[in-house]
């Protein structure tokens, strides 16, 4: 067993017994459960326009070569400076001369699942530039030197009580505020940031090739003054995150919205193609787009899991998973958790590190009911097993057990031999590995096959 797959294995065993985190979990999830169905009521046909986003995003993605090069072209054109990147050293290392050569000092940044990938904060921080979060969500998580618990909601896990005692310990704040004064204050320590800054950083949420821009989806606003303050704007996205035309916006947005956070469309989508042009009065005077692969290649030349890039990040299958609402984001010890976290990191961050994410899951196939862009994610854990087994990265005694589970179940003389306790015994007993993390197997005192005969008989 790896470390981190013993860390995750002592993390979730932890958290799953921790009953006041399921309550809250279960508190705040019960909200998005309680609105995602109205939300779905804007859809004459809601399967009908999934399979529209899912043909898109597999268009996008089986030529992403072309789109790619597309959206530069054009997001050139209008002045922007596009860079490539093909890790978290190359993508810092863009950033960081950026922010040198600017002599920043105080940098803004709106929510980028992206950036925490890339760990941008941590990096700053080395190079004495203080980075700011600026979704509120992020900003609390920030306060209390915790990465993101979900994708959407970065600080699902906290209560408004949790929140106010963290605004008293770092921000001097009275313990008793609303959840309305804690914005409150929020907005007041943040409206600073944004003038002083140097830098933007955004995430995004779509680029569109055919008009060479970025799509920003957000609740608060802090993503347009992220970029629109600052004299310099810094875009940090996944090279998956590709749709071939504006046109396809009309699909999309309402789609994340309702299967993100239950709304017919967030509060503010913003389109942005490019730095401040002349004759226009606000924008950043420089913008940077940085395009990263960081392991997305590797999905990108494997056929079947090629479709886990079709994500648009709407945290649906988090709050639809048993396992991920008992155990929580932090103890999958990745950026992306959840069911696409189990999927995606192995072949971001490599198998042998992270195969055993592929196994936390009942397979229930509720993420791949509720996807939006209808992600066959059950299957792709199924993948990833498999593949998990085919590059070797299985101990020698897992493949035992696995080779004499299979001979026995496929042997009638076998699967009819002793009783239930004696079976109990040998998977429970002698294969411990079974039983160390799961209930003991219990099997009936006679196979169906064995029940069978014994009706054949009696009815002749």
């Amino acid at each position: 067993m790896t470390d981190n797959a013993a860390s995750f294995i002592a993390k979730s065993t932890i958290k799953a017994a921790d009953l006041e985190h399921r309550r809250k979990i279960n508190f705040n999830i019960g909200k998005y459960n309680a609105v995602v169905p109205a939300g779905k009521q804007q859809f004459t046909d809601v399967m009908q326009v999934r399979e529209r986003a899912k043909n898109s995003k597999w268009e996008a993605i089986e030529h992403l070569d072309k789109y790619l090069l597309e959206f530069e072209q054009k997001i050139s054109a209008k002045g922007a400076k596009v860079i490539w990147a093909e890790n978290t050293d190359e993508a810092l290392e863009a950033i960081g001369a950026i922010c040198r050569e600017r002599n920043c000092k105080t940098l803004v940044k709106s929510k980028s699942m992206v950036t925490e990938e890339i760990h941008l904060n941590d990096y700053l921080e080395r190079n004495g530039i203080e980075s700011v979060e600026t979704d509120l969500g992020e900003y609390i998580q920030q306060l209390d030197g915790e990465a993101p618990y979900h994708i959407v909601t970065p600080a699902m896990h906290k209560s408004k009580e949790d929140v106010a005692k963290l605004f008293a310990d770092k921000l001097g704040t009275r313990p008793d505020l609303t959840p309305e004064e804690l914005t409150l204050v929020a907005r007041q320590k943040l409206r600073e940031k944004y003038v002083e800054a140097e830098v933007g950083v955004t995430g995004a949420n779509f680029m569109i090739a055919d008009i060479g821009a970025i799509a920003v989806t957000e609740n608060e606003g802090n993503a347009r003054l992220s970029c629109a303050w600052p004299k310099t704007h810094i875009v940090i996205v996944g090279i998956e995150k590709m749709i071939p035309s504006i046109t396809d916006l009309g699909t999309f947005w309402p789609l994340l919205s309702t299967f993100g956070t239950g709304q017919k469309v967030t509060v503010y989508n913003t389109i942005i193609s490019g730095p401040r042009q002349s004759g226009e009065t606000d924008g950043p005077e420089e913008m940077f787009v940085i395009l990263l692969d960081n392991g997305r290649t590797n999905l990108l030349a494997n056929t079947t899991s090629r479709e886990a890039l079709y994500c648009i990040r709407c945290g649906a299958c988090l709050n639809a998973c048993p396992v991920y609402k008992n155990i929580g984001g932090h103890a999958y010890e990745t950026t992306y958790s959840g069911p696409i976290g189990k999927v995606i990191t192995p072949h971001l961050r490599g198998v042998d590190d992270y195969k055993h994410l592929s196994y936390a899951s009942s397979l229930c196939g509720n993420c791949t009911e509720v996807c939006p862009v209808r992600i066959n994610l059950h299957e792709l854990l199924l993948d990833n097993r498999h593949e998990a087994v085919v590059q070797g990265s299985s101990s020698i005694a897992e493949r035992v057990a696995w080779k004499a589970w299979k001979m026995a179940s496929l042997n009638r003389m076998m699967m009819n031999m002793g009783n239930g306790k004696m079976k109990n015994w040998v998977v429970n007993k002698v294969f411990k590995g079974w039983s160390m993390h799961r209930s003991q197997l219990d099997f009936s005192q006679k196979t169906f096959n064995e029940l069978w005969k014994e009706k054949q008989k009696q009815s002749s």
